[in-house]
Formats: structure tokens, sequence, C-alpha cells
């Protein structure tokens, strides 16, 4: 997929553009916010209308700077991310509007930073909440600069074809069912950005769609008026019809009525103000909006509602005609000459998003990696099924997870009992042993815990710890084929191959091992198969007969039993066979002996031991006198 960055192409110059456009197709803006979903959104709607880029230039996050990735179509976008709306302003002085998607408490701040810029013409505030006195005050800087705002507590508005603050409008399929993908001739400007959304599909079905669309907000005192956007559409030729949608509270309708009366707005006006219900409460009834509450007659919705109609104003007698009052509206519009429909037009397809297609389920792919033993997707993680409160509940222990992790099993007591055996015998078996060895010697050269742990697990193989998995090759090999313990001590010494888990260099048949004396009872008492160990036991009579040190290890001890663990538990013959080839018994000797490399890890760190210089007096050193001559 192909990354691109946005250029810093010149939208049209701020002296060309006329006073009644606030937002269109060469808008750009600066997102202030990391809203990732509303960014993406705008991109979105960008590419449906066939933006030759994308809106949002540049996004300003005050807790960090960089490139964020989003998608343009089908391609990868990044655009710059810095902290501040200096640096936003200086890197991008194209972009005339910001989406201030600040908390209440900061876009106070943020928005007359904004509208004190020299580039910035227009904000939109998102939040709602801001006290009144803060709002008069970015609204006083507005008017003395001659610039927009749009809110507070508003969705934001929409340019159909051209440009969209944040979420409005909805999801993409409501915007192209809206028709919002290409120019209409209809402006609307509303106090609520949830009926915003209605209206634009109220006029796609009854005109040729939206031009223009303002959530002003539902605050008492908005960033910018009914008024203001009416005249704005009024002095738009592009725009043909205004549909208004108002409410209960507030006078603001009344400068619209007036404006009508003088003549000011000679453009079809279709109005509606919501609260009409209010007339039913016994008391003044404060609605969803801090401006939404009617403190006398004037502001009750009926009231403005009766002036609209009287001002000429096509009113329905609720908002369930609306719908007939804007095609009313539009129809004889079209009837008259005045205007003629503008065409539908195809909009481009936008890919889903992977994670939107995969739970739609509208799409599949094979998977990179697959995983059958464990899922944290959901609420709660989940081993092999079983949730892990279910685990702690149940005291499944260590064992039994294992047995889930492991062999997707679960294990019956016995079992589980068996696995924590094998970790505690294997944790540990002194410093001088190679792991342990290797383990101290990197933590006293100052390595981590954990390079130091994996110097020490590297030195497990064939000749230490391997013996487990060799063990339980040597043994199985033989006894699967049916073959006598005398055949396989005979056939292996004239193959010069010694017997894997057979032989220690200190124990043997009078000095036994103790492990390995507790890992055989504890078998012959609950395991329900001792094939292999048996066959191994036969194995040790005829080795001890030859030399007493020939000895069963607890290596060899706990390979047969693992392999006898994997036929009691529901394994056949050729199944443990297939675990044996795979190479991984040794798993439970790196559990177990894991434990004591940490332990010698830990103790050298507290003990602050110095780097590890070996003797001199421990290496015989047998140099030459000098090098071999070549001829």
């Amino acid at each position: 997929m192909e990354a691109i960055t946005v250029t810093k192409t010149k939208s049209k110059p701020k002296a060309n553009k006329k006073d009644y456009i606030i937002m269109d197709k060469n808008t750009k803006a600066i997102v202030f916010g990391f809203q990732t979903r509303a960014i993406q959104r705008m991109l979105d709607f960008d590419y449906i209308c066939r933006r030759e880029e994308p809106s949002v230039v540049v996004i300003v996050n005050p807790t960090r700077d960089g490139m964020h990735k989003c998608f343009w179509g089908t391609k990868e976008v990044l655009i710059p991310m810095v902290k501040t709306i200096k640096e936003a302003t200086k890197m991008h002085p194209e972009a005339d509007f910001m989406v201030n998607f600040a908390s209440f408490r900061s876009a106070y701040p943020t928005s007359k930073e904004a509208l004190e810029t020299k580039t910035i013409h227009s904000v939109a505030i998102i939040a709602e909440g801001i006290p009144e006195q803060r709002t008069k005050e970015l609204i006083k800087i507005a008017n003395e600069k001659n610039k927009w705002i749009i809110g507070p507590a508003t969705v934001g508005g929409i340019a159909a074809g051209g440009f969209r603050i944040g979420n409005t409008a909805g999801m993409l399929d409501n915007i192209i069912a809206s028709k919002l993908h290409r120019q209409g001739s209809v402006a609307y400007v509303s106090k609520s950005g949830g009926l915003s959304n209605e209206l634009n599909n109220i006029i796609a079905m009854n005109t040729d769609g939206v031009y223009e669309g303002v959530a002003i907000g539902g605050d008492r005192y908005p960033g910018s008026t009914f008024i203001q956007h009416m005249m704005r559409y009024e002095k738009n030729p592009d725009i043909k019809m205004i549909v208004m949608l108002g409410e209960v509270g507030g006078t603001d309708e009344y400068e619209v009525i007036e404006a009508m009366k003088k003549g000011k707005i000679k453009k079809p006006v279709v109005a509606w103000c919501i609260g009409t219900c209010s007339k039913v409460f016994p008391a003044e009834v404060q609605f969803g909006h801090a401006g939404a509450r009617a403190g006398t007659d004037r502001e009750t919705a009926d009231v403005k509602n009766k002036a609209l109609k009287e001002a000429g104003a096509y009113v329905p007698t609720s908002f369930d005609d609306f719908d007939e009052q804007i095609k009313k509206a539009y129809t004889k519009l079209v009837k008259s000459g005045k205007h003629k429909p503008i065409p539908d037009v195809e909009p481009p397809v936008i890919p889903l998003d992977y994670d939107v297609a995969l739970k739609q389920g509208v799409i599949r792919r094979p998977a990179n990696f697959i995983s059958t033993i464990s899922d944290d997707r959901g609420g709660e993680l989940r081993y092999c099924g079983v949730k892990i409160s279910k685990i702690f509940e149940d005291k499944w222990g260590l064992g039994g997870v294992i047995g889930l992790l492991w062999f997707k099993k679960n294990l019956p007591p016995w079992a589980r009992e068996f696995i924590e055996r094998v970790v505690l015998l294997t944790a540990d078996h002194g410093p001088a042993v190679s792991g342990a060895h290797n383990s101290i010697i990197a933590s006293r050269a100052g390595k981590d815990l954990i390079s130091s742990l994996v110097s020490g697990l590297l030195t497990i193989g064939p000749r230490f710890g391997g013996a487990v998995q060799g063990s339980a090759d040597h043994f199985t090999k033989y006894l699967y084929a049916g073959e006598e313990p005398s055949f396989m001590v005979t056939d292996m010494k004239n193959k010069n191959v010694n017997i894997q888990g057979i032989g220690h260099r200190i124990k043997s048949v009078t000095n036994p091992d103790v492990r390995v004396t507790i890992m055989v009872d504890f078998a012959k008492k609950n395991f329900p198969v001792t094939e292999t160990l048996d066959y191994a036991l036969s194995v040790e009579k005829l080795t001890t007969s030859k030399r007493n040190n020939l000895i069963l290890n607890v290596d060899g001890c706990i390979g047969v039993l693992c392999c006898d663990m994997l036929r009691g538990i529901g394994y056949s013959r050729d199944e443990v066979r297939e675990y044996v080839d795979l190479g991984i018994l040794n798993a439970f000797f790196v559990l177990g002996r894991s434990i004591g490399f940490m332990g010698h890890i830990m103790d050298q760190k507290r003990l602050k031991s110095r780097l590890y210089r070996h003797p001199w007096d421990d290496i015989e050193y047998m140099m030459p006198d000098k090098p071999q001559k070549v001829k």
C-alpha cells in the first residue's frame, strides 16, 4: 500500500473568497485534538466528494508530535501532528478553518488563540459546557475580526461536496443516501445537531439536496446566529432556498422574521421551531439545550412559528409535516423557472476499513498465525476455552494450566501433580552445572536477568538436560517396535550409541538418586500406564549388571514418564511418538531449570559479585614454542 504525505497546495486566496462562504471544497483545516475517528471520517468525506487533497492538513495534539497515518481512499496519508496551534499555523498558513475538539475546560483558550491568528478564518467548537461569559468573549473577538464561530455545543456543519466538520452527518452510507457527496441547492441552519442529520435526509428526499448545513449549537449564546448564516445564504447565488430549524427559548428567530419582513431575505424559507409541546406542561420546562427554555410567551415555539408564518415562511403544523413544506417550497421554486434541479452524481466507492468489514462479516482472509490454546479478545482471558477466573476458582494449579496450554486437555489430578513434581525436581542442581554456571557468569558480567537466563538456557541440549528428550526417543523407539530390552542394549552398543537417560557420575545402585525413587514410586501408585517406565527399568537391570552407576537417571526417568503420562491421558503410541519427534519434551526441563537459573542470577545480583575471570592455575596452557611453519 502506497503512503503519501499531504502537500501544501494553496487554497483559494482569502481575498477572493466572498463573505458568504466559510467552508467549501477548497477549505483546509487544522484539527485540534487527536480524534482519530473524526479525522478519518473527514478524509473519507473528502474522498467521496472527489477533492484533490485531504481537507485536514495538520493535527494539534498537545501531548505529542510526529505523523498520523490515515487512509485516503486505498492509499495511506501521513498528516503532520504538532503540539501547538502556533506551530500548526506556521507549518500550514493556507489552513483557514479549525475544528476544535478540545474539552470544555480548554476550548476557550484554544479557540481564542485560533481566532487571533491571521490565517484561521473560522472555528468550530464542539465542546459544550463552556461558561457563557467566555463564549461572549469569543463572539466579540470573532465579530471584531470578521471571523466565524460554529458552536459551542455543536456537531458542526457540512458543505455538501466539499467539507465536513468532524462527525457531522453520521456514517458514510447516510451521507451518500442524503446526496451530501455533491452540492445541492438548499441550505439550512439548525440549533439541534441531532436533528440536523434528519434534515439532511428530509432535504435530500424532497429537493435536489443540501448545499450547506450548519448546526449553530444549543447554548443560549451561540458563536454565530440564525440571521448571520441566513444572510450568507441569501447572498450566495448557488443557494436557492433556505431551511431553518429553531426551538423553544431565546429570540434569535425574530431577527430572521424582521429580515424577511424588510425584504432582506427574498429566497424561500421553510422554518419550524421545535418545542411546541412545552405548552402542555404546568410550569416552565428546561429542554435538552441550554437555550431551549421559554422565559416569556415570546420565546415559546408556538408564538415564534406563528410569527414566522406571518413573515412569509413555509411553516408546517408539526415537525411531521416539515418534509411536505420543504417539498412544496422547492416544487414551486422549480416550476417558477428560477431553478433547474442539480443532477445526481455517482460517488466513488470507499473501501471498508478492515476491522469494520471483519465485524460486519463481509470479508475473509487467511490468517498468518493460528492459536488453538488461548484467546484474550473477549471480556476474559481463556486458556483452551476455560475462563481464567474458573482456573483460580477450581484451583487448577500449575499442572492444570500446563495441561491446557501444552496438551489442550483437562488433566486428571495425578497428571497435574506429576507435572508439578517434575518442575520441583528439575528446578535446580547447584551452581556447578553448565547452565547455572553460564547464567552466573553472564550475571557477574553485568547482564540483565533475561540475558543471563537465556545464556544458561542455551546450554540445554544433548549433553545437559537433553536426556529427557533423548531417553523418550530411545526407549519408545524400541518398546513400540516390540523389541526386548536385551535387544535394545545390544543394538545400541553395536551402533556405539549411548542410551540416553542411563548413567550418572555419582549416583549408583548402592547410592540411588532420591529424585528417581520419588518419581518411580509416584508413577507406580498413580499412573494408569507405566509401560515405558517398566521397559526402562528392565534395561537398567541389564546395564547395572555391567556397571552399577549405569542407572536410570532423573532425566531419563522424567523422559519415560512423560511418555507414560501421555499414554495415560489418552494418546496413542503414534501420537506419543509425534510429540517425541517434535522435540518438545525438554520443555519440562527448561521450565523447571529456569527457576533455578533465575535464583542463581538473583543471588549474584544480591551479592554484588564482580566480573568472573577463570583462574590461571585451573587452565593447562599447552601452547607450542613456536607455530608450525607452512611449506
